[in-house]
């Protein structure tokens, strides 16, 4: 069965900005140097990684945080370029197994916008990647309309990833909870309803966005959504319910959350069409991913819409007959 792995992290170190481990403090230095190892590298670990395991594709995006946390921007716009130029030689030199997102300079919505179009038009870019916020600013906000509108006019999706670590004093000296294990996910989940609530999906309602873990909390809570939505009064009001943009503007992958229980939960909340596979490369374990991924229980048409269809349709990657 052919596999699509989603949201699997690299990086380049011709950049001028540095990647950083934003929960480094915590980490087993042995851990933190398989990270570094394998992020720049695509042919010595990752892809004997990918055949050991029946890994196909891995779709290439900026390890978070990105470019998100470079407070020059003319360094985010030149980061941006050359990463995508970088990007797309890598993914040229092995077409079969490797499509990319693009990073995008977001300190300047006009050249994100235009760095976009180059990226998904001359690059052939799948899709655009941007962890969390950049600076302190939110993808509804006013100045981003324009690259909203590109997003549609090219019809790529744009996966909403964790990046920098939301500073809460509720965490506060409760280090482990920042990051992966929890704040991370509450704080993209948080960006996400902000797109919904920001009516981003009323006045663009093309653009998809792809949120990664398992939908970052959100699928188990739609319900929940739309009770308290029936009580804002006129202060807010969206055409739909706030569960009605899951499935038909807002996908999931199950990136780093290898439980059937919550995949099953997911895909009777917002359908199996909008359910992908991906495994959080080099973070996780892909033979864990793998593990889960094939002892689902799915029937058969449904375990390779998960594994490789729905991937294949949004992303319009190439797909071989024979590895159906």
């Amino acid at each position: 069965m052919r596999r699509v792995a989603l949201e699997e992290a690299c990086w380049f170190t011709e950049l001028t900005t540095p990647w950083r481990f934003t929960t480094r403090p915590l980490s087993r230095p042995k851990i933190l140097d398989r990270y570094v190892s394998r992020l720049a590298d695509f042919t010595e670990f990752r892809l004997p990684e990918m055949d050991l395991n029946g890994i196909d594709v891995h779709v290439l995006s900026l390890g978070a945080p990105g470019l998100q946390t470079q407070p020059d921007t003319d360094v985010a716009v030149r980061d941006a370029r050359l990463a995508n130029d970088l990007l797309a030689e890598t993914v040229g030199r092995h077409p079969t197994r490797f499509a990319g997102l693009a990073a995008v300079p977001l300190q300047d919505p006009d050249a994100a916008a235009a760095e976009l179009r180059r990226a998904v038009g001359e690059l052939g870019m799948c899709g655009v990647l941007v962890n969390d916020h950049t600076l302190g600013h939110y993808l509804d906000e006013e100045q981003y309309g324009g690259f909203w509108a590109e997003l549609e006019e090219l019809d790529v999706p744009l996966y909403l990833h964790p990046g920098a670590e939301p500073e809460w004093s509720m965490l506060d000296g409760y280090p482990e909870l920042n990051g992966a294990t929890f704040s991370w996910a509450a704080s993209t989940g948080g960006h996400a309803m902000r797109l919904v609530y920001g009516g981003v999906f009323d006045r663009f309602p093309r653009a998809t966005v792809i949120l990664g873990h398992m939908g970052e909390f959100l699928p188990y809570q739609l319900t929940r959504f739309d009770s308290r939505y029936r009580f804002f009064g006129e202060n807010r009001r969206l055409e739909r319910r706030p569960s009605e943009y899951f499935g038909e503007n807002i996908k999931i992958t199950t990136s780093g959350v290898f439980s059937h229980a919550a995949l099953i939960a997911a895909i009777q909340a917002i359908g199996v069409d909008n359910v992908m596979f991906s495994i959080d490369y080099p973070f996780e374990s892909t033979e864990e991913a793998v593990r889960f991924l094939d002892g689902a229980p799915l029937s058969p048409t449904d375990l390779r819409r998960l594994a490789h269809g729905n991937a294949d349709r949004l992303l319009r990657l190439p797909c071989p007959t024979s590895n159906a």
